[in-house]
């Protein structure tokens, strides 16, 4: 008996393989070449895919995830057909449209109208569908003052809008996605996101690679996460973002302390951050903290100099170097006390983690009362590595009461937690 339509793959890979050759040598001039007539090249191989196997049903949302040189973009390309396989095979069942590499399929020669035509038409557009589509195209993509504009003049971001507006605008089964937020303003962003939602909610199949560990949970039915051509995990996108946070920052190597000659700080020296570390609920020294939970960050110092009533401050920030949160004992106007050389002082910070998965770096302060001048300060002295599964995309995700009211009565009330 023949399978049902929907149970069969829309995209099945079976032990694909895929082996590059890096030169050892390169040969850069005509004197070289006249020099050694009978050098031979010798290569090395680099694989960047090794026997990789994976199926993605009608309607996915697939995510693949991992770090640079994982080989994210080669499987892409192997499945659009631009890379041949060494081995293995790959199956796509239905009409397909790729985004995979800026300026893939322009020719920047050509103004944006013509570019937006013919990339329609070999997308499988007809002519008359390409020019039906052209204003929603060039619309989408904010371009309608460039459309006469060779391309070759477009910014990175103008030629993103117009490649992603043409893709999104073709009748494909199935869209292969790299990496297509990782370029363009916060508004485009947002259309992508309406973009995406509208996608999943036509059963389109889409293979999404992204570095945005919240977007694969916001978005993805299942991921996969590659690390050096190899595939480590595959499954619910919630296991896999955390394998992919604990592969990138999780070896990350804490910073020396007991190496003072080495270490980046700022400040005139009349104090000292010696130790900084964050604490679990338990009260334990960890790497490691789950959403939700109660944690403290504490940091000591010692003084060479007698200083009176100096302000202690922390910075938290995330990977990406965005501030998160920030607290100091100057807004509390507190008074920490007279201090002389060879005094120590702790300052601890007790909350609940309501930051996002990810890297958490702590940066303590140390400044005259009332004074911008430096004592001492150690940049993303100490690090925590976030993990939880809130699905939000925010950089926090706080704990939060809601209540709805209708004709001035409350219908509805509840409290909005992290997963503890």
């Amino acid at each position: 008996m023949a399978a049902e339509p929907d149970s069969l793959p829309a995209v099945l890979v079976e032990g694909a393989t895929k082996t590059f050759r890096n030169p050892r040598e390169h040969v850069h001039t005509l004197k070289e070449r006249a020099m050694h007539p009978l050098r031979r090249a010798t290569y090395d191989p680099l694989v960047a895919m090794q026997d990789i196997n994976f199926a993605v049903m009608p309607g996915e949302f697939f995510g693949i995830v991992g770090r640079n040189g994982s080989g994210k973009s080669t499987l892409l390309k192997c499945l659009a057909g631009i890379y041949s396989l060494d081995r293995g095979d790959i199956y796509v069942r239905g009409r397909l449209s790729t985004f995979i590499e800026l300026g893939v399929g322009f020719n920047p020669e050509l103004a944006a109208r013509d570019n937006v035509k013919i990339n329609a038409i070999m997308l499988g557009l007809t002519p008359r569908q390409a020019e039906e589509r052209y204003h929603s195209v060039i619309e989408f993509a904010e371009l309608e003052d460039f459309t006469d504009l060779k391309l070759k003049n477009y910014s990175s971001g103008m030629q993103v809008r117009l490649a992603f507006s043409v893709m999104v605008q073709s009748d494909a089964d199935i869209l292969l996605i790299d990496e297509v937020l990782a370029v363009g303003d916060v508004s485009f962003q947002q259309k992508c996101f309406d973009v995406f939602n509208r996608l999943r909610d036509q059963q389109k199949t889409i293979l999404f690679v992204t570095h945005d560990m919240a977007q694969v949970k916001r978005f993805c039915h299942r991921a996969m996460l590659l690390e050096n051509g190899v595939m480590k995990a595959i499954g619910e996108p919630d296991h896999v973002t955390s394998d992919y946070l604990e592969l990138n920052f999780g070896r990350d190597a804490s910073i020396d302390r007991s190496d003072d000659d080495h270490v980046e700080r700022f400040g005139d020296g009349a104090g000292l951050w010696e130790d900084a570390w964050f604490e679990d609920e338990h009260g334990q020294r960890t790497e490691r903290l789950w959403q939700g939970k109660a944690t403290t960050f504490r940091a000591r110092a010692r003084f060479t100099k007698a200083v009176e009533n100096p302000a202690l401050a922390v910075l938290f920030e995330n990977e990406a170097h965005q501030p998160l949160f920030a607290t100091s004992t100057d807004w509390a106007d507190e008074n920490t006390g007279s201090f002389q050389a060879g005094d120590e002082v702790t300052i601890s910070i007790a909350f609940d983690n309501a930051f996002a998965p990810g890297r958490v770096h702590a940066t303590p302060w140390m400044v005259y009362r009332r004074s911008p001048n430096l004592l001492d300060r150690r940049p993303q002295m100490a690090s925590v590595l976030v993990t939880g599964n809130h699905v939000s995309g925010a950089l926090v995700d706080l704990p939060h009461d809601v209540s709805i009211e209708r004709g001035g009565v409350q219908v509805a009330t509840g409290r909005a937690e992290m997963s503890r």
